[in-house]
């Protein structure tokens, strides 16, 4: 009877295990599936890859969910409205994943937006959740991590094995610039910053970006730098995508033009 105890006690051992396991799937599986946002416009094709692997093609209003991983197809721009009013808008021929949002208005504490840029590139603008929580925003590229300060900004990841041939005459006044991946941009990450602030963070180091200004980085180990004259990048989804909030960024883009910026932003 001595040795019955250590074997009910393994046991027990083992089905605490199991329960945690299933409690953390569980946990996990919480905010997967949550409706976090809508397509408010779309001008073509948009693929939704699902957690758990299913892909559905999105329409304009379609509901979109935390764990989602979105796929703009080419001349595809695709605007994602947030539930805390924020705005992603998606250019052709980009992956974008919401890794983990969740907003509610009498729980700040619970608040969480963190994204991750796979490809291509986006305009963001900040929403309610940004504006009262700043540091629960991030949004994750190949070359660094984004933060905000309450913000409208661009950015913009060009991977060095998709390349796409330059205008003719083109010039590359970036550092390290190699012609012939997107026109006048080089491989690497491009952010420019329409209104308030953000944070650029790598490996290599955290560089401040104000309004005005354009940055860029080749890679997670090189420290993210100011580039003073804009270095090709423009930004263009039909006007129709600025609908209501066609005056907000009117007032963005005057602003920015005033700052020195001189990229393309509608």
């Amino acid at each position: 009877m001595k040795n019955l105890r250590p074997k009910c006690t393994a046991i027990e051992a083992l089905a605490r295990a199991v329960l945690g396991a299933a409690l953390l799937l569980a946990g996990g599986a919480a905010w997967a599936g949550q409706v976090v946002g809508v397509v408010a416009h779309l001008s073509g094709p948009l693929l939704d890859r699902k957690a758990d692997g299913t892909v559905k093609v999105l329409a304009a209003k379609s509901e979109v969910e935390s764990g989602d991983t979105l796929v703009s197809e080419k001349n595809t721009y695709a605007q994602i409205r947030f539930i805390d009013n924020g705005e992603i808008t998606l250019r052709p021929g980009t992956t974008f994943k919401i890794d983990n949002f969740a907003y509610a208005a009498d729980k700040p504490e619970a608040d969480s937006a963190a994204f991750s840029l796979l490809k291509g590139g986006l305009r963001s603008i900040t929403g309610l959740l940004g504006k009262r929580n700043k540091e629960k925003f991030s949004l994750k590229t190949p070359a660094a991590t984004i933060g905000i300060r309450g913000t409208t900004f661009i950015a913009q990841w060009v991977d060095a094995s998709v390349p796409v041939p330059p205008a003719p005459g083109a010039a590359t006044p970036v550092p390290n610039g190699a012609p012939g991946l997107v026109p006048n941009l080089a491989p690497g990450l491009h952010v420019a910053v329409l209104e308030g602030m953000i944070v650029v963070t790598n490996a290599g180091g955290v560089q401040n970006f104000p309004a005005g200004q354009f940055g860029y980085t080749p890679s997670f180990t090189v420290p993210p730098v100011v580039i003073p004259p804009n270095p090709g990048l423009k930004f263009e989804p039909p006007p129709v995508f600025n609908g209501a909030a066609s005056g907000p960024l009117a007032s963005r883009s005057e602003v920015a033009q005033k700052g020195g910026v001189d990229c393309i932003v509608r």
